[in-house]
């Protein structure tokens, strides 16, 4: 990843809001389009690299999101990383644009759903994790991720102190030129695809 400036700085003129709906409706159809083997064998080369970057690390706490509209299921490595001695947390909205809190996360944790009908642990409360896996919908050279829309995670990520070392996980499909990010979109540490890591 590179620290260029984005396509929306240079052209300040640009309907950013506009754009990011037609790229988010555009990836998601993409990634949901996947063929059901190609899906299967990017998110175990995904998973590979995952691994490749975090089981040397010591071990820390780890926040995850459950896949839902056809992202890479993470929960092998969790548990991987679970028996290496990590912790693991999910990412909760608990209150309308406010940022989330995160809960404890284990296979047996009893699980609800947050007000946007994603899975989540029913309670508890977590650390800010050491490292926070976050699902693409789009991504760019500079680092900057698409969302949902919601700006859930820029919001938390403003307030976490440490902040956490921030992954994005997808699919190389949801690589743009630039996703016109916004003054509250905070760039990722690092992107992995099947393709590989990038680090920025």
């Amino acid at each position: 990843m590179t620290d260029q400036p984005s396509e929306s700085a240079a052209n300040p003129g640009v309907n950013t809001t506009g754009m990011r709906t037609m790229l988010r409706r555009e990836k998601i159809a993409l990634r949901l389009d996947m063929l059901p083997e190609a899906h299967r064998q990017a998110s175990a080369r995904i998973l590979d690299h995952l691994g490749e970057l975090l089981l040397p690390r010591p071990a820390g706490t780890i926040g995850f999101c459950l896949p839902i509209r056809a992202e890479v299921d993470c929960q092998s490595l969790i548990v991987k990383l679970l028996a290496a001695g990590w912790r693991a947390t999910i990412p909760t909205v608990v209150a309308k644009d406010a940022p989330m809190q995160f809960r404890p996360w284990t296979r047996e944790t009893p699980m609800t759903v947050d007000p946007y009908d994603l899975p989540v642990p029913m309670s508890g409360r977590g650390p800010v994790p050491d490292v926070l896996l976050l699902p693409l919908v789009a991504c760019d050279a500079s680092g900057y991720r698409l969302g949902y829309g919601g700006g859930y995670f820029d919001r938390t990520l403003a307030i976490c102190a440490p902040r956490p070392f921030t992954i994005g996980v997808g699919f190389e499909l949801a690589v743009a030129a630039t996703i016109y990010p916004e003054a509250h979109d905070i760039p990722l540490d690092c992107l992995v695809t099947e393709a590989g890591i990038r680090q920025r």
